[in-house]
């Protein structure tokens, strides 16, 4: 199961507004099958790794990281009747689908055709991987990760403004990376009048994945971006599950007083810079006991001699 959720982060970003589903077919102790959803949503995972299984499809274990669909679409077949077709005896679901179209229908399907199923195997993790989707489903928005890259005393430029480069070339790569895995990216009004950024990706074969681009304001978008007037306008937003919030910081203290930042990319450099322009903005906090608990720390690294900090949100369910 790990392995078909990592499969699934290929389609991160490109699979909108699918899910990024990964599958994995196993049979006598062999990969026979393998696939993740595909740009656009088509094929879906399971449709793909039974294609490249083929007849070896029979009697074999399917991993996957999201319950096999079961509503009926002009785009393609259903997934769990694919699967009970192709013979597979036995299928190990991570996640119950979300989407009341399929929400339990799709095991209930494969099971009443004699084919063995099983439910919540790392369903957290698949959860995690899957999180635009399963937050469109469930709240009706995207899920949003906010990038900063900051000096070690939170500062993200100096006092005049240059910002030209906080970080070195290992964590700028890395924060490239994260862009090709997001379906829009968004910058503040000031960040774009200011630094007229062209948020695209420059990661060799990535190119393409430049996500679309987003400015928060309350006056007219140029040619080339979209516009919301306030974070809570990311639920209106068509086709973006994953929103990548990269500044200012008036824009990401919006998005955090607003309670709509589901994980944060903190990228820190071995330097000080004292009197220079703060990462976040005011974010209405009045009590130092509202701020403990908010966030657990999910990975930590070295990108050459900046670290990167992963946090996510902790929130009731």
């Amino acid at each position: 199961m790990a392995a078909a959720i990592a499969l699934s982060g290929r389609g991160r970003g490109l699979s909108t507004p699918n899910p990024n589903v990964g599958c994995l077919i196993i049979r006598d102790g062999h990969v026979v099958g393998r696939g993740w959803t595909q740009k656009g949503g088509r094929p879906h995972a399971e449709a793909q790794a039974l294609d490249q299984a083929m007849d070896r499809a029979a009697g074999a274990t399917a991993y996957v990281t999201l319950e096999p669909c079961f509503h009926l679409s002009p785009r393609g077949p259903r997934c769990a009747d694919l699967m009970a077709r192709a013979g597979v005896a036995r299928v190990v679901i991570a996640l119950r689908d979300p989407d009341p179209r399929t929400d339990g229908q799709g095991a209930s399907w494969l099971r009443e055709r004699g084919v063995t199923v099983e439910m919540g195997l790392m369903a957290d993790e698949a959860a995690r991987a899957m999180g635009g989707f399963v937050l469109r489903q469930t709240l009706g928005r995207p899920h949003v990760t906010l990038k900063l890259g900051l000096s070690l005393d939170g500062r993200i430029a100096l006092p005049d403004g240059s910002s030209r480069w906080i970080t070195g070339p290992d964590a700028r790569a890395h924060a490239h990376m994260e862009r090709a895995r997001h379906d829009a990216i968004l910058v503040g009004g000031g960040t774009l009048r200011a630094d007229a950024p062209s948020l695209d990706v420059r990661l060799a074969g990535l190119e393409a994945r430049s996500p679309r681009r987003i400015v928060l304001t309350r006056g007219d978008a140029p040619a080339g971006w979209e516009r919301i007037g306030a974070p809570q306008d990311i639920a209106t937003l068509d086709r973006v599950d994953h929103l990548l919030v990269e500044g200012g910081a008036a824009a990401a203290a919006a998005f955090l007083r607003a309670d709509l930042v589901d994980r944060l990319l903190l990228y820190r450099a071995p330097i000080v810079i004292g009197d220079g322009l703060a990462g976040i903005g005011d974010i209405g906090l009045t009590d130092l006991a509202h701020a403990h608990g908010r966030w657990r720390m999910t990975d930590t690294r070295a990108l050459g001699a900046d670290r990167l900090e992963v946090y996510e949100a902790v929130r009731s369910a």
